[in-house]
């Protein structure tokens, strides 16, 4: 009967785990599209607004939920504090190519980026944490290789905006690992250091001429403003998912977003797929099923 109970009280968890982990990739997998919304300005100054206003709404999110406390704790730790410096670095430089990116017609880059991207974290897991790699990340992670050295063969250079945004979210997504941060409070906090550089940024703008508020463009205004909205929204849904469900779970369901990148790119905005990149994505694609396939067969041992 207690099992029974168990199941019941589990699955309704599991369900809304579900729900919430599709909500973040989900939205994750939609980015491109809403930052088709701001392409007419700079990816600097859309970068710089990103930070502005995620520090308002996550810190008004904070507010509401009465999580100040959080907050301040990180500030009494000089190590988290100097982790989540570092974790700031990475993810404005994502960030900014990511902006770039999309701007400059370069959605199925983006793609390919984030579809490398767990494998770049085992490499990262590899130099930094010296962890030994299974035959199945083995292959994949030299499969992934190839792909990148042929493409960079075939195409005439290396996929540098792919690159960019695999290592740059792989060195996040280390540093958030080993720092002792929840998501929401320590997003606040890095976007709070990188406050000042933004707000000097677009202060620095507005004395050139540049109309860095945008306030000759209301809807794009609203949409950077909205990008606050956009930064915390799918970071707190991948927070409630990762509290009912398994990392094997959330590892597949990361492909999600990276799939309607690919989609929206090539059957919505009409990007050229030469046979060069699409062998590439092909290549990269057999590795991540290698790899989802050696991820599930350890899962399953480990249960």
């Amino acid at each position: 009967m207690s099992q029974t109970v168990l199941e019941t009280d589990a699955n309704p968890e599991f369900r809304q785990g579900l729900l919430f982990g599709l909500a973040a990739y989900g939205m994750w997998g939609f980015f491109p599209a809403y930052y088709k919304l701001t392409e007419t300005v700079p990816a600097d100054v859309v970068v710089s607004h990103r930070i502005l206003w995620s520090v308002l709404f996550v810190g008004l999110f904070l507010f509401v939920r009465g999580r100040w406390a959080e907050v301040r704790e990180v500030f009494r730790q000089p190590a988290v504090l100097k982790g989540l410096a570092a974790s700031a670095s990475f993810i404005a430089v994502n960030w900014l190519v990511f902006v770039w990116a999309i701007a400059s017609g370069h959605v199925l880059d983006v793609s390919l980026g984030y579809f490398i991207n767990p494998l770049v974290s085992i490499l990262v897991g590899l130099v930094v944490l010296h962890e030994r790699l299974s035959r199945g990340q083995g292959i994949a992670v030299a499969i992934a290789a190839l792909a990148v050295v042929l493409q960079a063969i075939l195409a005439g250079g290396l996929p540098w905006v792919s690159l960019a945004l695999a290592f740059s979210f792989a060195g996040y997504g280390y540093v958030r690992k080993v720092t002792p941060v929840k998501a929401t409070p320590g997003l606040f906090v890095e976007t709070l250091l990188l406050f000042p550089l933004a707000s000097a940024y677009v202060l620095l703008n507005l004395s050139w001429g540049v109309d860095a508020l945008v306030l000759n463009d209301p809807p794009v205004l609203l949409a950077l403003a909205g990008t606050g909205i956009v930064t915390a929204l799918p970071l707190i849904c991948f927070s409630a998912a990762a509290r009912r469900l398994p990392l094997f779970m959330l590892g597949l369901m990361q492909y999600l977003a990276p799939s309607m990148h690919f989609l929206m790119a090539v059957y919505v905005w009409n990007e050229p797929l030469e046979q060069s990149k699409l062998l590439g994505f092909a290549m990269i694609w057999v590795a991540l099923v290698i790899f989802s396939y050696d991820s599930w067969r350890r899962y399953r041992t480990a249960a």
